[in-house]
This record gives structure tokens, C-alpha cells and sequence, in this order.
């Protein structure tokens, strides 16, 4: 949903650094040689994406979870239309999309608010909102299905479950949060024992039920996809995902007030350690106005965190989990993965 151009420089030159950037959005020659040239650069990044599984895994995700809608379409799009794209389709898209009310300039570090806004008025002082309609974001709707694409030849199955989640500005997405935290993540480098905080790490652990899992909650402007990928051995996925369900379900019955706290605990240590360095603020800041048309401080974040009670997640997941249709990917050796229909069925408990 957002593009980012951003340029890490000395302190002394911010002003360059911001002419550059400038000079990109509004003056790019889009010179048919250079087309040519990126064309075969996008080519060969859709190659190294297609080589990383997980990726794969998650465009599966997307194009099953949103199928007929632009959210079920890769961030590369298809080779067709890479190898005929022109500048004229380049110059269109610029025009419609990079207008003053959708761009945000941001800075951290070593750069003066004040400065900045002289820089802004300076260097992009001269763009206008164009007589164009400011292309909405079409509404994506969510279908539960599933993508599978078997392959016996390799060693791994590669898996991602997932339910409809929350838009950006949704109240119940600090929840959906505060479980995703909760179910948390594992590797085989982690090691395992019985002091375990995740059940599902512990489970993982002690049965060699699987090689990783994390669990994942992806926000669009109106929607989402909560869930978990995980990699296993052919024969330990429908053990694996049977504890999968077991653990999503009790977070919708029987979730401890010890859990929720740990919980919250982590999530918010988390989003400090991702705001460490100045281009993951800069770029958190620029998210946020465009998300929340505000940026949110730490301090009401933690908040709203705080604020969240065992009833809530039970709600929430409630909500979004219980008795829902999931979407399912999976690619590699998929034979033991347990069909849609009881993977539907174990969406509830009677």
C-alpha cells in the first residue's frame, strides 16, 4: 500500500539529501535505455523471490486470501507485465499517485523539524494536487480458501494459516497484537525445555513437531491476515497444526491473565527494539501519518497496550478466530497436511 524513497546521510547534508529525493519524485527522466536496464533488474529480483520459499508461501497467502482483489496481487506483478510496461504507463502513474495529499516527508536524527519543513516548502513546495481523482483504495474482501502446490522432491513443507485480521486504524487491532505476541515464534536454534513462556514452543520443542514457526499479524487500510507460517517434516504437520488450533482456540475460552501479561510485556519491548536506529523511526513515523494521519507516541501506545484484559483477547480472538474460515498455503511435500475441511473443523471447539 506504500511506496518509500529514503536517503541516510551526515547531518550536514540533509538539505542534498532531501533535494535528491525531491528530485526523484517530480523530475525522474524515465529514459527508455534506463527502462530497459530495471526491467531486467525487476526480472531478477521476481527470480530471487521465487528461490525464497517463504515469500512464495505468502504470496500463495495473499492470492487465496484476496483472490479477485489487488491485495491478491504480488508486490512484482506478473513477468507480462514487467516486460511490456512503457513510459507512458511509468509518467501516468506518477502523475495520479504522487501528489502532495499522499506524500509524507519524515526525518530523524540529526535534522531540525523547522529545517525540515523550510526543505519541504523549498524542494516540493511546487507540487499541486492534480485535477485527477485521487485513485481509493479498492475494498479487498476476504475468502477463505486454500493454495497448495505439492512437491515430493523437497525435503520441507512450508506452510501459512491464516484468519482475517484488522485494518490499521481498527480498535481491535492492539488485541489481535497482544495474541499474535502471545503465540509468539520458534527455530530449532532456540533450543526448548519446560520453562518455555510459549505453549506452542514448548510443544514444538520436546516433539520435534516442527523446524520454526512464527506467528504473524499483517494490517492493511481496511483489512488483514493473522495467523502463523511454520516449516516441518512431511509427517509432523497435521500434529503441528493440531496444536496450532488448540492454542488459537483457547485464546478464545480459557487464556490466563499471566499469559495476556507476558504478553503485553513483550509486544512492547518488541516495538522499542524496532525503533532502534534512525531509519526504522523515520520510517515508523512516516507509516504513522500516513496510517493514522498522526504519529502515535511510545507513551499512548504502551497505553492502549496496558489497557488490554484477558476478556478482550478472549473477545477479540472470539471475533476473528473462533469458528471462521482460514486461508491456507502450503508448498513442498504437502501429503500430510490435513485436508481444508478439517482444518475448517478444528476452527471451533463444541
Amino acid at each position: 500500500e506504500q511506496t518509500v524513497f529514503y536517503a541516510k546521510c551526515l547531518a550536514n547534508d540533509v538539505s542534498a539529501s532531501v533535494e535528491i529525493l525531491a528530485d526523484i519524485i517530480q523530475n525522474s527522466s524515465l529514459a527508455e535505455p534506463e527502462i530497459e536496464r530495471e526491467r531486467g533488474v525487476i526480472l531478477r529480483e521476481m527470480q530471487d523471490v521465487e528461490s525464497n520459499l517463504q515469500e512464495v508461501v505468502f504470496d500463495h497467502l495473499h492470492a487465496t486470501a484476496f483472490q479477485g482483489t489487488p491485495l491478491g496481487q504480488t508486490i512484482l506483478g506478473p513477468t507480462k507485465n514487467i516486460k511490456k510496461i512503457s513510459k507512458a504507463d511509468l509518467q501516468q502513474y506518477i502523475k495520479t499517485h504522487y501528489q502532495p495529499a499522499r506524500i509524507v516527508l519524515s526525518g530523524a536524527g540529526g535534522i531540525e523539524h523547522k529545517k525540515l519543513v523550510d526543505l519541504a516548502s523549498k524542494h516540493l513546495g511546487g507540487l499541486k494536487n492534480t485535477a485527477l481523482d485521487i485513485p481509493e483504495l479498492t475494498v479487498c474482501r476476504y475468502t477463505g480458501s486454500e493454495i497448495r502446490v505439492r512437491d515430493d522432491s523437497m525435503p520441507l513443507a512450508h506452510v501459512a494459516i491464516a484468519v482475517e485480521g484488522a485494518g490499521w486504524t481498527d480498535a481491535d487491532n492492539i488485541p489481535l497484537m497482544v495474541a499474535n505476541t502471545l503465540i509468539g515464534s520458534w527455530d530449532r536454534s532456540q533450543g526448548g525445555g519446560a520453562n518455555n513462556a510459549s505453549y506452542l514452543a514448548r510443544a514444538a520443542a520436546s516433539a520435534n513437531l516442527c523446524h520454526s514457526f512464527q506467528s504473524f499479524n499483517t494490517c492493511y487500510k481496511d483489512t488483514g491476515l493473522w495467523g502463523i507460517y511454520f516449516v516441518g517434516e512431511p509427517m509432523q504437520l497435521d500434529d503441528f497444526l493440531y496444536n496450532v488450533q488448540k492454542e488459537w482456540m483457547k485464546l478464545c475460552t480459557t487464556v490466563t491473565e499471566g499469559e495476556v501479561e507476558r504478553a503485553k510485556n513483550l509486544l512492547k519491548t518488541n516495538m522499542l527494539l524496532q525503533l532502534d536506529g534512525t531509519t526504522p523511526v523515520c520510517e515508523d513515523i512516516g507509516r504513522q501519518i500516513l496510517c493514522y494521519n498522526r504519529r502515535i507516541p511510545i507513551h499512548e501506545l504502551d497505553a492502549r497496550i496496558d489497557a488490554v484484559s484477558v476478556s478482550n483477547i478472549r473477545d477479540v480472538c472470539y471475533k476473528y478466530l473462533f469458528d471462521k474460515c482460514p486461508a491456507v498455503a502450503a508448498v513442498g511435500p504437502t501429503e500430510g497436511l490435513p485436508d481444508y475441511s478439517r482444518i475448517r473443523a478444528g476452527m471451533y471447539w463444541l
